[in-house]
């Protein structure tokens, strides 16, 4: 249940005059030059906590999640500092990326964020079962030899593309691992496959946690369990490799999976 006292929503005026307001405001505020733009504001169920800004034939478009339609006049008026300072290539101020991502954080926001991503959003899936490797034998394998079967299977899914930038993907509000479809292949060893897989399988075990306006998906339980797959640097190596040509700087620790 959302806190509002606690939040101090304002419900002071229309919503979209707010947001248009807020957005008119951080315009003058960030662009010098005249004449300015008109501004086209409003809010747009999107799935989560979204927010666009685009400047088309001389108008700013901007769409900003509906979850933040009641937020307090300073989070819409940060978040139009920051959005308006990226569309013209400007730093915004370092108070008012505090300020939204504080507010942002909130378990109360952050639960009111899911409820949209898991209303509105959907997952695109495919089959566990591969060309070559079945999803569901190997997390069972993995379950059974590092969680001694106390993980519940999430949806097991290879990706619709043959990704090699983002191998491995767990979703926690769809309760979703999407394992990259160019692991499906002989060319791959299996156990570079367990790697990815086990290291998304770490994420239901160690789920993200909020700590002040970040969130710690990697945290040092979840480092040492990483470090307990039996052929951990291989892996890594061999991980390096493959997704080498789609990276500017490759990187050693876990190298290809998403929290």
């Amino acid at each position: 249940m959302v806190e509002r006292e606690q939040l101090s929503f304002d419900f002071s005026a229309s919503p979209e005059g707010r947001l248009h307001s807020a957005f008119s405001e951080a315009l003058q505020e960030v662009v010098r030059k005249e004449p300015k733009p008109d501004i086209d504001a409003r809010f747009y169920p999107y799935a989560g906590l979204s927010s666009t800004i685009r400047l088309r034939s001389g108008r700013i478009y901007v769409r900003v999640s509906d979850v933040l339609t009641h937020s307090p006049r300073e989070v819409l008026y940060a978040l139009a500092c920051i959005l308006v300072a990226k569309l013209y290539r400007r730093k915004s101020p370092r108070e008012h990326e505090l300020t939204y991502r504080r507010y942002t954080a909130h378990p109360s926001v952050l639960s009111l964020a899911e409820d949209a991503r898991r209303g509105r959003g959907y997952k695109i899936t495919t089959s566990p079962r591969g060309k070559v490797y079945d999803l569901t034998e190997v997390f069972d394998d993995l379950n059974r030899r590092y969680f001694g079967d106390d993980l519940h299977r999430p949806v097991l899914t290879w990706s619709k593309l043959r990704a090699r930038r983002i191998l491995g993907h767990h979703d926690e509000v769809h309760d979703t691992i999407t394992i990259s479809r160019a692991l499906d292949t002989t060319r791959i060893q299996p156990f570079v496959l367990e790697y990815v897989l086990y290291h998304e399988m770490l994420h239901i075990k160690h789920p993200p946690r909020r700590k002040g306006t970040r969130t710690i998906y990697h945290s040092a339980a979840f480092r040492s369990d990483e470090r307990k797959f039996e052929h951990f640097d291989k892996a890594l190596k061999l991980l390096d490799q493959i997704s080498l040509p789609v990276r500017r700087r490759p990187r050693r620790r876990s190298p290809s999976t998403r929290g």
